[in-house]
């Protein structure tokens, strides 16, 4: 039976539950108005038909992004497609063009880049996935198109994302429309940069959020004509004036209070301390924010107001009035004297009073007075009344409040006059920044206000959902005159009206002085007893309960007066209007008011919120309004947390279920016509059969339905609230009798099929049996037959056996007899004889391996002794070599000793060598006898087992033939034989085993002779060693001994011709020059003969000095003449010869040369780099850029190859000079090989073919030249790379949009001819062809310029990344270009791309394709066929293992066959994905399913070393600016 919502045994519903506030299951009874239905978890419940839903079992596993798509619009398919969408971090979600926003608790960065801006940019609403760009689009195109200023309106929770999803807007409109200031920075960096500065003065931690705002932002940003953000202006709305004197835990104050005391310095100065001292501060215990700084945030506070322009000066004038209401608060009072009067209570109350003094700059005992008493202005004169403690603590939390409420307008003041306003502007976009509906366990006067605003709003937000529903019925034509909408303006005329509004009667009742909140609430319980909208708690006196939009709210009625009044207090105005601070007494300018009775002026405020928020209304209505509801998943601001009851609670307060009402009232259900005949076109199986377009069988289907009150418009078909259950309970009756009839079908054929085989089975059976049965008795009579003749042949086959078996045995055993006593003789007369020649060897052997053993350690002994003896020598050697005449004899004693340690080591190599011919030749003898006896042996072996068999086989044959008494005795003859040569067998094994023990004992001598001689090897190694140190050491000797000899025969000279100072200081100089250069270079490079003795040269000194100055400037002249003349021909192409370019050859050549590498100070190499800079200014002509890259390059790699950091003396290899000695010759000949080539130089310049180039201890400005020519090869690569790049990237996009627009005429051209559908496909790849015309030419380009293979492969590698990293992000983004045409289309070129590869080679394509491989396995994914079969196992390993799980869950959920109609992935398949980005979703990277471009430098200057061979620079011929040039000439002799 069916019911009034469609719902039938068996459909699937969503039903209501206690924990999870709605449940899908299925329904199993329904009784009346009950239904009885199974969960999804197994669990029964009975429930309510109105709490009953259908559920669509077409819905999309992820959701949709549009919950106007949803075939059932109601609460729990709202609920759960946002929860679906939250699963897989899709936290946007629209409601036709409202945004509703689920805060991730999460960073996704991948969502707010510049390239998703980009993506963005000029899309149509609709097209790309939700977005808060997309609503932030939307309204820049609105203004820019209509001329019309837009506003955009963020509300939500505390903890939604209200104030992020704001930074965000302001982000995009910045990026749409950004200009450039003066000062350098445009109009919304400076908006978004005092958003620090306000959070800190306007923000604060309540229950649900840590940065809470607690005021009301309307940021408006003012457009030019052209669209350009021209000005700004930020308005506040009821700054939350009582949290400054009055919070409750856990809540905190303002955070600028918590940052000034975290401040270390600037606390100090403002005499503050730990939070916890003050007043204002302490009535909460929290003090702290879990992961913030306070400290950190007080300078980014400090900054924010350097960036918006407020000076130092004022910034210290802010920080004082911070301060001062910090010490306001801690003054506390008592009873005085008098009656009603008050004094300060202590000390303590004293100092913060002083203090609070000095910061205001007011004097302290009018502070004291303006706290303590009040004024009362009469006809005649001003009387003075003095206040009790609890009005002058009244007084006190008033003037705080009134300071800080000042204070904060002056900011935003501040702000407002940084920006800039824009008086020209004729329009503007706002963003409305304010809080949300709020509930909480006590409300008291600030939730009312918030509820209030929110109630507004939710009027302004029922008109415009109201708006577009009719704009949408208007565009389709449908007729909408009847529908209508609940609205709220009883709740609002109820709050605001005059005179009996609830605001009204606050203000009346603060009025009166003996008014309490007793009074107000019996007020308000005569007023509204009567409306609907108002309720009295039934257990309290001055509650009272509000029925808002978004539910019920109770307010406690306590503190309403307390909060509404709002003193002017004359004295605080006049006190700090005078104050000596000029920012203080800004604070309070002069008022114009007229004096009144009272110093105390009552101002409400109530009516002052409700003026605001009225002109905050006009301004909204006065804008084209666009929607953003943020919502909060959790309370516990946990990641991956989606808590239904809470999000519910949200959506009611956000108006967006109320938007869901507003379309109910009309037709919630919409469908295009396609959709609608696809979906339901069981209903009227003749339409296959007709001509129908798809709006007549829209028609047709409803008609035949049989439903009415639906609407056929233009594009659309509307239904009414549950027509569309009823037609899918249609639909499902249809396919549940199809069903039938086919099961019915089925069972009939499966049970004829079963009883044919059966039959034909048994028949078979029955055949097969007889059959048996007649094949068994004829085998019983057949072997009964053979039986019989084989028993006859057997009987007479035995008997001749057993009479060949006696004949046999009796010849057998006559001839084994006596074969086996002749070769016993013979064996045993063979075995002594060979015994004897085995114990001859062996005593031999013994004997000689001891006398060697002892010969060797004799020696051994020897050569430690005389070594030992040979040490004292040397250390004896050693003393006395301190002494010059003793080193020659000791010379000679050392050059003995080695010829003789020379002459026994030859000795003993020799002797080494003899013995071990000796060992081999031994060892050779004695295992050619170990293998004759080993032969010996086994064929011993073998011959007695021979006669075992032959003896066995002869008594077996002797058994039968002989009678018993013969046999017996045979029998006893052949035993007694057999253990005769049993006994002989054993005594031959124990032969063999001897000889085998003694063959291993000879192996283990040898083994350890072996080892003996290896020791004494080694030992002769070690003293080989030795001998080489002793020989380096008398090197030095020697060395040391020629130097003491020069130096004595100088100071034998100088004894000699002794003359003045001067010229002994000459001369002095002249011999530390000389001998300062070992080589003979002097300084500066010239060669210089080094005399025998230093001879003065008394020239004057100041002559000398002019000459070597004006030798210098000479030098340095043409020093400067040819760099000049080397930059000026580097400038030029000079070309390459033999793929080297010229320009890095000479410039390298040159250096060497000047010896430009070795100096400490030189402008040469800067003057270098300033050529290449200037050189590779056209940052656009890759020739030029490809040029200077190879010159760079190999410059680059010759200097790696050539420098080395210069290390202290000591380091320098000296050139040994060869000893004529007899040491000298011993140390050659223990020398392991002379060098395999020493390097050749020719005027610096390095010549081809050697093994490594010369290395040059480099200085400073060498080093650093090396480090700027790096930068230079990588600047010159990164700007070929990004030009390539932006000469594709328009290519690109229009690759993967390309079949979006050209599919319809590729269709068309099919249709026509074989020549058109060419046509067609050469214009979808021209793209592609122009993409592979670039990559051509900048190849091309690169092998002109002969830039190493390297370089190439290292660009194409990151353009052909790009490429890829372009074309799947722009995939994953665009749901039209996941389908199985645009698949082929990308396959087709990525193929093109592949055989470009191909044709470019491996030398500079590299592994290039390799980088385009997430596009590839994704477009691969896209045009295979039969993907509903297909495992995930298969997909993530086989198809696709590069992409991620939610890479290939949105490429499968975003796939569409426009070709063949095929499906996706089976949704097994589908929610196995989620299961795995569920568990994924902790890791932050696993989140981001778009790639980044890697824009980075992929190589460094060990990897060009590397890759880049030895250069031959002795045939490069200089250019003819440098042949002709003779400061040239060394690369003319090179060249030669």
């Amino acid at each position: 039976m069916a019911t009034e919502k469609n719902i039938v045994v068996g459909s699937q519903v969503w039903v209501e539950d206690s924990t999870l506030a709605w449940v899908d299951g299925e329904v199993l009874e329904i009784n009346g108005q009950e239904v009885k239905a199974q969960s999804s978890g197994g669990k029964l419940v009975t429930v309510k038909l109105s709490n009953v839903h259908p559920k669509d079992p077409d819905a999309q596993p992820g959701g949709v992004d549009d919950m106007t798509k949803l075939a059932y619009l109601h609460e729990p398919g709202v609920l759960y497609n946002l929860a679906s969408r939250y699963e897989l971090n899709d936290i946007y979600t629209y409601t036709g063009n409202i945004l509703i926003a689920v805060n991730p608790f999460a960073k996704l960065p991948h969502l707010y880049d510049v390239h998703m801006m980009e993506q963005y940019r000029g899309a149509t609403f609709g097209e790309l996935s939700p977005h808060v760009f997309a609503i932030a689009d939307t309204a820049y195109r609105a203004m820019i198109n209509e001329g019309r200023s837009q506003s955009i309106l963020v509300s939500g929770e505390s903890g939604a994302g209200k104030t992020e999803t704001t930074k965000l807007l302001m982000q995009y409109l910045a990026f749409m429309g950004g200009r450039a200031m003066t000062d350098g920075r445009t109009v919304e960096q400076q908006v978004l940069e005092s958003n620090p500065l306000l959070e800190a003065f306007g923000n604060a931690k309540t229950v649900r959020n840590d940065n809470s705002s607690r005021f009301g932002k309307f940021v408006e940003l003012q457009f030019d004509r052209s669209g350009r953000i021209s000005g700004a202006a930020v308005r506040t709305y009821l700054l939350e004036r009582s949290r400054v004197v009055q919070i409750s835990d856990p809540e905190r104050n303002y955070h600028c209070f918590y940052q000034l005391c975290a401040s270390p310095e600037d606390a100090e100065k403002y005499k503050l301390g730990d939070p916890t001292s003050f007043h204002y501060l302490n009535q909460s215990n929290c003090y702290e924010l879990d992961h913030t700084n306070s400290s950190r945030e007080y300078t980014k506070t400090r900054r924010a107001m350097d960036i918006v322009g407020i000076s130092l000066e004022e910034q210290e004038a802010i920080f004082r009035v911070v301060a001062s209401i910090l010490h306001l608060g801690n003054i506390t009072f008592i009873q005085g004297k008098e009656v009603d009067s008050s004094i300060l209570k202590d000390d303590k109350s004293k100092f913060h009073l002083q203090t609070a003094a000095e910061l205001l700059m007011c004097d302290k005992q009018s502070l004291l007075e303006s706290l303590t008493t009040r004024i009362i202005v009469t006809r005649d004169e001003n009387i003075t009344k003095t206040l009790d403690p609890v009005s002058a603590t009244t007084n006190r939390d008033t003037l705080a409040k009134t300071v800080y409420s000042r204070l904060f307008d002056w900011l935003v003041d501040k702000i407002n006059n940084s920006i800039g306003q824009d008086p020209a502007s004729k329009t503007l976009i706002g963003v409305l920044d304010i809080y949300g509906f709020e509930s909480f366990k006590t409300n008291s006067f600030e939730q009312f206000c918030i509820n209030l605003t929110n109630e507004k709003l939710q009027q302004h937000f029922n008109q415009h959902v109201f708006k577009m529903e009719q704009e949408e019925y208007t565009k389709e034509e449908i007729n909408w005159s009847y529908i209508d909408f609940v609205d709220n303006q009883d709740v609002l005329d109820m709050i605001e009206k005059k005179p009996l509004g609830i605001i009204a009667l606050l203000d009346e009742a603060c009025m009166f002085p003996k008014a309490n909140h007793e009074t107000f609430a019996g007020k308000l319980f005569q007023t509204f007893k009567n409306h609907k909208r108002f309720i009295k708690p039934k257990l309290s006196r001055t509650d009272f309960t509000i029925s808002h939009y978004a539910g019920d709210v109770t307010y406690q009625a306590d503190l309403f007066l307390d909060k509404n009044k709002d003193y002017v207090v004359a004295e605080h105005q006049a006190l700090l209007g005078s104050s000596k601070c000029p920012f203080v007494a800004g604070l309070f300018p002069p008022s114009p008011e007229e004096p009144s009775k009272s110093s105390y002026k009552f101002s409400s405020i109530g009516t002052r919120f409700k003026q605001q928020l009225q002109a905050l209304m006009d301004t909204l209505n006065s804008t084209e309004p666009h929607y953003i509801r943020c919502v909060k998943p959790n309370p516990y601001n946990k990641p991956g947390r989606f808590e239904n009851f809470n999000v519910l609670q949200q959506l009611r307060c956000g108006g967006v279920l109320e938007a869901v009402r507003i379309s109910c009232a009309g037709y919630p259900t919409r469908r295009m016509f396609d959709e609608f005949v696809d979906r339901f076109g069981l209903l009227a199986p003749e339409l296959q059969y007709g001509s129908y377009d798809e709006k007549a069988a829209t028609e047709y289907i409803l008609k035949k339905a049989n439903l009415s009150n639906y609407q056929i418009g233009k594009t659309k078909v509307f239904l009414r609230a549950g027509q569309m259950a009823e037609l899918d309970t249609k639909r499902a009756e249809l396919l549940g009798n199809a069903v039938k009839v086919i099961q019915r079908r089925v069972r009939t054929f499966l049970a004829q099929r079963e009883l044919k085989a059966l039959r034909k089975a048994t028949i078979s059976v029955q055949a097969r049996w007889r059959g048996k049965v007649a094949r068994k008795h004829y085998e019983f009579l057949k072997k009964e037959v053979a039986a019989i003749k084989v028993q006859k042949h057997v009987r007479r086959w035995l008997a001749q056996r057993s009479y060949k078996k006696a004949r046999a045995a009796a010849i057998v055993i006559q001839a084994v007899y006596r074969g086996r006593q002749a070769r016993k003789e013979f064996r045993f007369r063979k075995e002594t004889r060979a015994a004897v020649k085995v114990q001859t060897m062996w005593r031999g052997y013994k004997a000689r391996t001891d006398f060697k053993k002892l010969k060797k350690a004799c020696l051994v002994i020897q050569c430690i002794w005389r070594g030992r003896v040979a040490r004292k020598e040397l250390k004896k050697l050693k003393t006395a070599a301190k002494e010059t005449g003793a080193l020659q004899e000791a010379k000679t004693k050392l050059e003995k000793r080695c010829e003789e340690l020379t002459l026994r080591l030859q000795l003993e190599k020799r002797l080494r060598v003899d013995m071990e011919e000796a060992k081999a030749q031994e060892t050779s003898k004695l295992q050619s006898i170990i293998n004759d006896m080993q032969a010996r042996l086994e064929a011993a072996n073998s011959a007695i087992t021979k006669e075992r068999v032959l003896g066995k086989q002869a008594a077996d044959q002797a058994v039968t033939t002989i009678k018993e008494t013969e046999i017996t005795k045979v029998i006893e003859v052949s035993n007694a034989k057999m253990e005769k040569l049993e006994a002989e067998n054993e005594s031959l094994k124990e032969t063999m085993k001897s000889l085998e023990r003694q063959a291993a004992e000879a192996e283990e001598k040898f083994l350890a002779a072996k080892k003996e001689s290896d020791e004494n090897v080694k030992k002769a190694l070690e003293m080989e060693s030795r001998i080489e140190q002793l020989q380096e050491a008398m090197q030095r000797m020697e060395e040391k001994l020629s130097n003491l000899e020069s130096e004595n025969q100088v100071l034998r000279q100088q004894a000699l011709n002794i003359s003045p100072v001067k010229g002994l200081s000459m001369r002095f100089k002249s011999t530390v020059l000389q001998r300062s250069s070992e080589s003979g270079l002097l300084s500066n490079g010239e060669v210089k003969p080094v005399p025998e003795s230093p001879v003065a040269v008394p020239t004057p000194d100041n002559a000398q000095s002019e000459a070597e100055q004006k030798r210098h400037k000479a030098l340095a002249a043409d020093r400067q003449q040819n760099l000049d003349a080397l930059l000026k021909c580097v400038t030029q192409d000079v070309g390459f010869s033999k793929d080297r370019p010229i320009a890095a050859c000479i410039i390298y050549k040159s250096l060497l040369q000047w010896r430009s590498f070795e100096a400490e100070r030189t402008n040469v190499f800067d003057q270098i780099i300033h050529t290449i800079g200037t050189a590779i200014e056209n940052q656009d002509n890759n020739d030029i850029l490809s040029y200077w890259l190879t010159n760079t390059s190999v410059l680059l790699f010759l200097l790696q190859r050539t420098l080395k950091a210069s290390s202290a003396g000591g380091l320098t290899q000296r050139r040994r000079t060869t000893s004529n000695t007899l040491f000298g010759r011993m140390a050659q000949g223990f020398r392991s090989s002379p060098a395999s080539g020493s390097l050749s130089f020719s005027n610096g310049g390095v010549i081809g073919g050697l093994d490594s180039p010369r290395q040059v201890e480099a200085k400073y400005p060498a080093l650093l030249f090396k480090q700027q020519l790096t930068a230079y090869v990588e600047k010159i690569y990164g700007m070929i790379r990004e030009n390539l790049k932006s000469e594709i990237n328009p290519l690109l996009n229009s690759c993967i949009q390309a079949p979006k627009t050209s599919r319809a005429v590729l269709g068309k051209a099919a249709s026509r001819s074989v020549h058109a559908s060419a046509t067609a496909h050469q214009i979808l790849s021209s793209h592609w062809h122009s993409i592979i015309k670039s990559l051509s030419n900048l190849l091309s380009i690169m092998r002109a310029n002969h830039v190493p293979a390297f370089f190439v492969r290292k660009v194409f590698t990151q353009i052909f990344s790009h490429i890829n990293v372009q074309l799947f992000n722009s995939l994953l983004l665009r749901r039209e270009c996941c389908s199985f045409s645009n698949g082929e289309y990308v396959k087709a070129g990525l193929a093109e791309l592949e055989h470009w590869v191909y044709e470019a080679s491996e030398e500079y394509a590299g592994s290039a394709l390799e980088e385009l491989k997430h596009i590839r396995q994704a477009v691969g994914f896209l045009v295979i066929h039969q993907k509903p079969k297909k495992t995930l196992d298969e997909i993530t390993h086989d198809l696709c293992p590069v992409l991620s799980t939610q890479q290939l869950y949105r490429i499968s959920t975003m796939y569409w066959d426009d070709k063949y109609g095929t499906h996706s992935l089976s949704p097994d398949v589908i929610a196995n994905m989620r299961v795995l980005m569920t568990e994924d979703s902790n890791n932050p990277m696993s989140n981001s399913f778009l790639l980044d471009d890697d824009s980075s430098i992929p190589f460094s200057v060990d990897e060009i070393s590397k890759s880049m061979s030895e250069i031959d620079m002795s045939d490069i011929d200089p250019p003819p600016v440098l042949r002709e040039n003779p400061g040239f000439f060394f690369l003319q002799s090179q060249a030669a």
